[in-house]
Parts: structure tokens; C-alpha cells; sequence
């Protein structure tokens, strides 16, 4: 199921960006897009089934939890990033958005992708319990709380890049100066020969 819902979101995110840029049916690769999260939401359904039906609880019923969480906090910014790479590939779209490349900018950035990495963890600890509580069984669910003790080093972890980036911040490239325009003078009678 787990293998299954990947590749869905996979082949539902490329039907979607397709059908709005090579096709130009705007509806239905709406449909198409906001039907990727709901992929997760029927695998912690499935997992809550596979459980209940009597299945032990490890990590791969965990990882439902894990893949809904990363949808609610970064799926957003993940359908983005596909579209802006797709419309600038396909559909002469501009360039996509990059990070800063360095400095303060790049710190914040880094911060900032820290703490939606900190709510994604704390969603995923939240689903876990819920998961657990829906089970009504926790003996059966003792695999989700090894599960959960990954969120806390996924936290710690993911402080390096915000920490190295403030730290010790990459200087900025400086930009280019504009080109001098050169006027282009007109030649007198006397250089034509």
C-alpha cells in the first residue's frame, strides 16, 4: 500500500502538472492536484484497517503518519516546486524560485524550513497517538512508539543546515554591474574611405 500510494502521488502530481500545461485543462488538473494529499490520508486509513484487523504495528503503519504530516507542511511548497519547474520546462514559464544563495537571507530561509520540519514532526507524533487511540488496542501498537522516538532526531538533525547557515554564513555573490551602454558612433565621411 505504502509502494503503491508513493507511486500515486508520483504519477497524480505528473498527470496534474500535464493536463494544465500540455493539455490546458485547467479543472481537471485541479483535480488532479488536490487529489494527492488524499493519498495519504487512505494510507493511515489503511493503516488503522491493517492494525485493527490484527497486524502488529511497526514502521511502516508509522510511515503513514510520517507521509501525511510531510503533506500537510510541505505539500504545498512540493506541488509548487514541481509546477514551477514544469511550466518553466514545457511552457516557456520564467525561471524557477531558488533560495538565497547566502548571507542572512539564506539563514532565515534555513530557519524557516527548520521549523515546518519541527510542526511536520510534531503532526506526526500527533497522528501516531491518534493512530494508537483509534487502534484502541496499545499493546498492538508499541512498533508506533519506536516510530516516534525517530521524530525527535529528525529535529535534531535537520538543526545543522539553519545552525551552519548562521554559523557560518556563505557571502553572497556580488551582483553584476549593469553594462555601460556604448554608443555607437556614427562614421563621419572623412573615416569612410
Amino acid at each position: 500500500m505504502i509502494i503503491g500510494c508513493e507511486i500515486g502521488f508520483w504519477v497524480l502530481l505528473g498527470l496534474g502538472l500535464a493536463t494544465r500545461y500540455l493539455l490546458r485543462m485547467r479543472r481537471l488538473s485541479t483535480a488532479l492536484l488536490l487529489a494527492v494529499p488524499l493519498l495519504d490520508v487512505i494510507l493511515l486509513a489503511a493503516a488503522v484497517i491493517d492494525i485493527r484487523g490484527g497486524a502488529e504495528a511497526n514502521w511502516r503503519h508509522g510511515l503513514a503518519a510520517g507521509y501525511l504530516a510531510y503533506s500537510i507542511v510541505f505539500g504545498h511548497r512540493t506541488l509548487r516546486w514541481a509546477d514551477q519547474r514544469f511550466a518553466h520546462r514545457f511552457a516557456g514559464g520564467p525561471p524557477p524560485w531558488r533560495p538565497p544563495a547566502g548571507g542572512r537571507a539564506r539563514a532565515r530561509y534555513e530557519w524557516m524550513m527548520w521549523l515546518r520540519t519541527v510542526l511536520a514532526c510534531a503532526i506526526a507524533a500527533g497522528l501516531l497517538y491518534g493512530l494508537g487511540w483509534l487502534v484502541g488496542d496499545w499493546s498492538k501498537t508499541e512498533g508506533l512508539l519506536e516510530v516516534g522516538s525517530v521524530l525527535p532526531r529528525i529535529v535534531l538533525i535537520s538543526l545543522l543546515w539553519p545552525l551552519s547557515h548562521t554559523l557560518f554564513p556563505r557571502k553572497t555573490p556580488e551582483p553584476e554591474p549593469a553594462p555601460v551602454p556604448v554608443e555607437n558612433p556614427v562614421p563621419s565621411e572623412r573615416s569612410v574611405h
